[in-house]
């Protein structure tokens, strides 16, 4: 069993030696990543515990460095680890649980798992409806529409970029408020009796664009989840249009289903 005292990744520790019997017909390396990506997920790796160096890894694990490698690149992509040059290889921070079924505004996710989020408004005009926009949120073309952008982080680190429209007849004055250290969603309700009750949201993958990708501190290319949302307050009335990006390798979306 692992030594907790000197720690699982420890030169004095090292790695619990017993593993699990090879997969037949599964790559080595993913067999090494799955087995690794246990043992963090358990707890057997702890947060910000530094694995050992290559050869002894490797050695331990009973395999190349190269098949090492591969499964060690998995893993950072994956978000289970960071690699620091001339530090070494580390556990990362856990993602933050996204729950996709239920209408609540990253502010409360986070706080709900011990995390205080911090919020940067990137961008905050009256603009106009466009002919989408306007159909989407029962509006005329050209009506004002507030926008805002917001870059929001957690533990340090940039989490979503979230763009998000709304009617500024119902709104009136919104981009004027306090948006790095409110909660919108507790605005909307406060303040203007509008809370958002009900959505509609889709999801899906896309790569980092270069404006995206920089605000959110990841490589062009990099995986992105794209949620893109409308939400009605409680007389059925669209108040919300967002385009929410969040970084693969720090969130993790949960959804419950019944029959």
């Amino acid at each position: 069993m692992v030594d907790r005292a000197h720690g699982a990744g420890s030169i004095e520790g090292g790695l619990d030696p017993v593993r699990r019997a090879p997969v037949r017909g599964l790559a080595a390396y993913l067999q090494i990543e799955q087995e690794l990506a246990d043992r963090i997920e358990r707890g057997a790796l702890r947060l910000g515990e530094r694995l050992p160096a290559e050869r002894q890894l490797a050695g331990e694990l009973g395999v190349s460095r190269m098949t090492l490698r591969q499964a060690l690149a998995r893993l950072e992509h994956r978000g289970l680890i960071t690699r620091a040059h001339g530090r070494g290889t580390f556990v990362a921070e856990p993602k933050l649980l996204q729950h996709a079924n239920v209408l609540r505004g990253f502010f409360h996710e986070t706080v709900g798992q011990g995390v205080v989020p911090a919020t940067r408004t990137i961008e905050h005009a009256a603009v106009y409806a466009t002919r989408a926009l306007a159909a989407t949120l029962g509006l005329r073309i050209g009506e004002e529409v507030y926008k805002v952008v917001r870059l929001r982080s957690a533990r340090g680190t940039p989490v979503v970029l979230e763009t998000s429209f709304f009617p500024a007849s119902v709104f009136p004055g919104l981009i004027d408020l306090d948006l790095d250290h409110e909660s919108i969603y507790r605005l909307m309700e406060s303040r203007y009796g509008a809370r958002p009750v009900r959505g509609q949201q889709a999801m899906e993958s896309i790569a980092a664009e270069p404006p995206e990708a920089e605000l959110l501190g990841v490589a062009v290319g990099s995986p992105l989840m794209l949620l893109e949302r409308t939400a009605w307050d409680m007389t059925d009335r669209p108040v919300e249009h967002a385009r929410d990006l969040y970084r693969g390798d720090r969130s993790r979306f949960t959804s419950e289903l019944r029959l």
